[in-house]
Formats: C-alpha cells, sequence, structure tokens
C-alpha cells in the first residue's frame, strides 16, 4: 500500500530506485538509494533521470546530455558521468532520444547513501539470500508469539 501511495503521489512506476553500477560516479555511488519525482516538469540539461528502455527490466540512472522539446512531447539524450560515451548504445535500434512520457520513470529529487546495499546483496549474492531466509525462519520458529 505504501509503495502504490509513493507511486501515486510521485506519478512514477518506480518512486524508489537503487543504483547497480558505478556509471554516475562520483554523483552516486553503486548502493545508493533513489527518490524519484515525475510531475508537472519538463527536464533540463544536467537532470539525473532514470528510465528504462522496453525489452529491459533493469532500469538505468544517468544525467541528461541534451533536450529537444515541441509543445507536446520532450525528447532527452542522456549519459553516465563516470562514462566515455552517450547513451545511443542503450537505446533501442534507430532510438536517438529518450521520450520523456514513455521511457522515463523519472527525475531524481533525493538520495540515501549506501543503504541499497543490502538489495544489492540479495539479488547478486546466492549465500546472503539463504542465510537471511534462514535466519528469518530461525527467528519465525523462536519466537514467543
Amino acid at each position: 500500500m505504501f509503495w502504490k501511495l509513493l507511486s501515486v503521489v510521485s506519478n512514477s512506476s518506480s518512486p524508489i530506485v537503487v543504483v547497480l553500477s558505478g556509471s554516475m560516479e562520483p554523483a552516486f555511488q553503486r548502493g545508493d538509494i533513489l527518490f524519484l519525482w515525475n510531475r508537472f516538469r519538463q527536464n533540463k540539461v544536467g537532470d539525473v533521470v532514470v528510465y528504462e528502455i522496453v525489452g529491459k527490466q533493469i532500469p538505468i540512472v544517468h544525467r541528461v546530455l541534451r533536450e529537444h522539446h515541441s509543445l507536446i512531447k520532450q525528447l532527452l539524450l542522456t549519459k553516465g558521468d563516470n562514462n566515455p560515451v552517450d547513451d545511443l548504445g542503450l537505446y533501442n535500434y534507430n532510438q536517438l532520444y529518450l521520450n520523456k512520457d514513455e521511457d522515463l520513470l523519472g527525475t531524481v529529487f533525493g538520495y540515501f547513501p549506501f543503504l541499497g546495499y543490502i538489495t544489492i546483496l540479495i539479488t547478486e549474492n546466492q549465500y546472503f539470500k539463504y542465510a537471511l531466509l534462514g535466519f528469518m525462519a530461525i527467528t519465525t520458529l523462536l519466537g514467543n508469539e
């Protein structure tokens, strides 16, 4: 319920994301939790946005390098701060820009450093995942209630 409330308030299907790579260092480190906002705002060059390409399930956190807009839509070209080239190679075939209304999950407006490492450990380390599940099972079995 909390997640849905955040989604409605922020106008984003994923209002909280975890940075999974070092492509945005030094601005954001791997494991930072980012809060997104996607209401009533045109993006400008320098904004950090989170986008998702159709057919790829992992959101990407990068900075707006270039923007073009008309009355009905805004197009953005992005690049990671720590990457040597822009994101054209990450976009779908023949896609030159991101469409703000279709591809963007939101614009970063705040973050907590390193709190997302728990998520990274659970998804990338199977031993940690099993240890955490075992710990939860033992505490449930030994609980007084």
